[in-house]
């Protein structure tokens, strides 16, 4: 009963391939499966979902001509992917509309991995959206662009990210804590266990922090949120996160396909169980579909308001 546990045929093992170096051809969107319907999570700014007017909260039910309810998310996402230059055609249902198509021409996405801004109001506000193999220096060095300008306080956005690489999350971690602090416990079902601890340097071990997650921060996301939290680095702003604390090993086979076994689950430093539990934020405040079409974020202003005002 472990949906982690999984087979993986080899052409949806290369999208994961694809995806870990930071580049793939397709339409540019983050996307998840809900209730066996492929939900459009997010686009990338400027890139063709985004271009064709695809929005956050859209329902893919039929690719092309191929129908793709309850499919699995990566065999929607092979059908979505396909050669730079090449059209797609999306069926999409929006809610208050009858289902419409959408042609979208696919091109080369580069993974933003991190967008970053020192705000007018003197708060530095990064965001992650995975945990890829550069993801900690990526970070590092746009924090340390920020902080030369000497904000007032930082804000760490993981909404939305789905997780990574495990060391990339405790090098993310080492970004805020002081070097030897414990980031996760590991823990496997002989009841053994290992720790990891920073070793890297710490960028921005003192700026006043909030961190922004929502359902849909996930796996590397929560170790880095929990225990910024455990520490009390930083106040969690936002939803409970998505709740997935599972270690998966993956094993290439010959034809490419991968096998991934869970062997262990992650705790935070603190000894709270991830799995199936999430994080619970020290401030909730709910973000609407409504709002999030109108262009509006109170758990953005949230934690601008924290940071602020100290409260």
């Amino acid at each position: 009963d472990d949906p982690f546990t999984a087979f993986i045929d080899p052409d949806i093992a290369n999208i994961n391939r694809q995806d870990d170096t930071g580049s793939f051809e397709g339409i540019g969107a983050y996307v998840s499966m809900q209730d066996g319907r492929l939900v459009i999570v997010n686009t990338f700014e400027g890139q063709p979902a985004d271009q064709a007017g695809v929005q956050r909260g859209d329902i893919v039910l039929q690719v092309d001509d191929t129908e793709i309810e309850n499919m699995s998310v990566y065999e929607a996402i092979a059908l979505i992917r396909g050669p730079a230059g090449t059209p797609v055609r999306l069926t999409i249902l929006r809610e208050g509309l009858e289902p419409f198509e959408v042609e979208v021409t696919r091109a080369e996405i580069d993974i933003p991995v991190v967008e970053s801004e020192l705000r007018e109001d003197g708060i530095a506000y990064a965001r992650l959206f995975e945990f890829s193999s550069d993801a900690s220096d990526r970070l590092g060095d746009a924090l340390e662009a920020m902080l030369e300008q000497d904000p007032e306080g930082l804000i760490l956005d993981l909404r939305g990210n789905p997780g990574g690489w495990l060391n990339e999350a405790v090098r993310t971690a080492g970004l805020f804590l002081p070097r030897d602090e414990v980031v996760l416990i590991e823990r496997f079902k002989d009841g053994t266990e290992r720790t990891y601890e920073v070793q890297n340097r710490a960028v921005a071990p003192d700026i006043p922090m909030v961190v922004l997650v929502d359902g849909r921060s996930a796996s590397a996301s929560e170790i880095v949120a929990g225990a910024l939290q455990d520490y009390d680095r930083a106040a969690l702003i936002g939803e409970k996160t998505f709740g997935k604390g599972s270690v998966q090993l993956p094993h290439e086979l010959s034809n490419g396909a991968e096998l991934r076994v869970t062997i262990a689950r992650w705790f935070t430093p603190d000894d709270r169980a991830i799995h199936g539990e999430g994080l619970e934020p020290d401030i909730e405040v709910l973000l609407t579909r409504e709002e999030a079409e109108a262009g509006e974020d109170p758990q953005l202003d949230r934690g601008v308001e924290y940071l602020l005002t100290g409260e």
